[in-house]
């Protein structure tokens, strides 16, 4: 590891990947040093999710989440298919389990066209022709588009072409804090004409050491999966619930995985520590005392409806309960037939502390020395590519 490079990035996840690959592409000659603190890349979020690459129909049309969703799953089938890695083009359906939820079907109808997406509402019997056993109220909304990737082997790819690009990694390598003209880290200090923020659970911490991000603050959520072993053929597309748009969760939804395995969840159980991942995994008691500050305030408050989705997604621990919410959505499931859980995952939603809200879209500040993606949650796998892009050119390289 040299003393000095044009770019750091810290964080090797899929943000981190995306954005020194499309650094490289316009700057050929550029210095770049990507530091994790694990033993290898993308260790949590962007390998330890569904791989689902989405289609832009959830997200209000002013948002980075529609600018880049749709662009995003085309450039990432694309990449996947250059080299090799396999995609499952299985689809997606939304479905409606009463009159109210029918609306808001048409409501994802509308966000999606506006946003580019290939949607539309079908009936029940067209919905039963893509998915026998799904179940549904009158409608369903029907996503072609929507596929599902491996998000280890993207990301172990997207390392391997920057390192044949000449870009440096040093993994094992934690972030202590800035210094004048570069960082400190717990192997000694580097100098940088640029910092770039893609450090995820930390995101926040690192962008307040170089005033920004003030105003937010990090809480996690995990997200578990059970998966179904009984076969892969029960059910054969994405199966998804009509969301509540006012939080950014998706609910409890059937995915099928890129190897044509059928998975439900994810949870969205508030943690009490950035890792909380079990019990003990990466316990800061300074991290567990703010964090559980702040989700007191939101319970007691009951901001955004904080203290129902925190009561109802405890339920879900009770796997009957779990496999219930699923059951609503698709006929013929074997209750039995969940047998394991997969790797758990943190979500790294940020908090407007002053407005007490969870963020919906993607926030980017910085400077000429620095630049910080500060909640990069779903689907920011899906939009890698555009917004690495975007970012580069409207923030890393134009100041």
């Amino acid at each position: 590891m040299k003393s000095k490079y044009q770019y750091i990035i810290v964080g090797s996840g899929i943000i981190g990947l995306t954005i020194a690959r499309a650094i490289k592409q316009v700057q050929l000659a550029a210095t770049i040093l990507i530091i994790d603190k694990e033993g290898e890349e993308a260790a949590h979020a962007s390998s330890r999710n569904s791989g689902v690459l989405h289609a832009s129909f959830y997200y209000s049309a002013d948002s980075f989440k529609a600018k880049f969703t749709v662009d995003g799953n085309k450039a990432m089938k694309q990449y996947c298919q250059r080299n090799n890695l396999p995609v499952n083009d299985c689809g997606k359906l939304v479905v409606a389990q009463n009159e109210s939820e029918l609306e808001q079907l048409y409501e994802l109808e509308r966000r999606g066209k506006r946003n580019g997406s290939n949607v539309e509402i079908i009936d029940e019997k067209q919905a039963r022709e893509y998915e026998p056993n799904v179940k549904t109220f009158k409608k369903a909304l029907y996503s072609p588009d929507t596929a599902s990737v491996d998000p280890k082997q993207v990301c172990s790819s997207l390392k391997n072409d920057l390192l044949e690009m000449g870009v440096s990694f040093s993994f094992q390598t934690k972030y202590i804090g800035k210094i004048d003209g570069g960082i400190k880290t717990d192997k000694g200090e580097i100098h940088t004409e640029k910092i770039i923020n893609c450090a995820g659970l930390y995101a926040d911490k690192v962008a307040q050491d170089f005033g920004f991000g003030h105003k937010y603050t990090m809480i996690p959520f995990k997200g578990l999966y059970l998966k179904y072993t009984k076969n892969k053929t029960d059910v054969k597309i994405n199966i998804y619930p009509v969301p509540n748009l006012k939080n950014p969760f998706l609910g409890v939804h059937f995915t099928k995985t890129v190897d044509d395995e059928i998975m439900i969840g994810p949870t969205a159980i508030p943690a009490f520590w950035r890792e909380n991942y079990n019990y003990s995994s990466n316990f800061r008691f300074s991290e567990f005392i703010d964090i559980m500050s702040h989700e007191a305030r939101l319970f007691l408050s009951n901001a955004f409806g904080f203290r129902h989705l925190a009561m109802e997604e405890m339920k879900k621990y009770n796997k009957r309960y779990f496999v219930g919410l699923a059951q609503s959505m698709a006929r013929g499931i074997d209750p039995k037939g969940f047998t394991e859980y997969t790797k758990p995952g943190i979500r790294a939603q940020l908090l407007d502390k002053q407005k007490g809200i969870l963020v919906q879209d993607f926030i980017i500040e910085g400077d000429a020395h620095s630049t910080h993606i500060l909640n990069a949650v779903s689907p920011a796998f899906t939009c890698s590519f555009p917004f690495a892009e975007f970012v580069t050119s409207n923030h890393i390289l134009k100041t």
